[in-house]
């Protein structure tokens, strides 16, 4: 029940992501405005959320998932679909995979990293490849 005002006061920001995906430059619609712009290489988000379902670790890939603007009911019918990735059915959810990406905004926005305050924006995110061993289940991944 906590969830409902807070959708509420949820505010909205205009910014512009430009991305590369190894062959060309693309850009988003900077004149819509987003509720969130989350880059991952991994599916999961906070408590389970599947933000990223699309997300590879080792396939040196950022994706980006950017929420636009819409309005409480719909944001708060939306979020339960999160945690099994099919909030990306929404037309208002813009998915895409990059080497990496450029945000900028009109004011400058917090980024934030696994929780922690990280810089403002504009800022260049990006992964980098083989930077971190991971050894699960008796395997390595780079």
């Amino acid at each position: 029940m906590a969830l409902l005002p807070a959708l509420v006061k949820l505010p909205a920001y205009r910014m512009r992501i430009t991305w590369w995906d190894g062959e060309r430059e693309l850009h988003d619609d900077a004149t819509r405005s987003s509720l969130l712009a989350a880059f991952a290489n991994t599916q999961y988000y906070g408590d389970g959320m599947r933000i990223a379902p699309r997300a590879e670790m080792a396939d040196a890939k950022l994706d980006i998932c950017r929420i636009l603007t819409m309005n409480p009911a719909e944001l708060f019918c939306m979020f339960p679909t999160v945690y099994f990735g099919r909030h990306l059915f929404s037309s208002k959810v813009l998915y895409s995979k990059a080497n990496r990406a450029v945000v900028e905004s009109d004011t400058p926005l917090e980024i934030y990293a696994d929780g922690e305050f990280v810089c403002n924006t504009p800022a260049e995110i990006g992964v980098a490849p083989g930077a971190l061993r991971v050894i699960a289940g008796g395997s390595e991944i780079r």
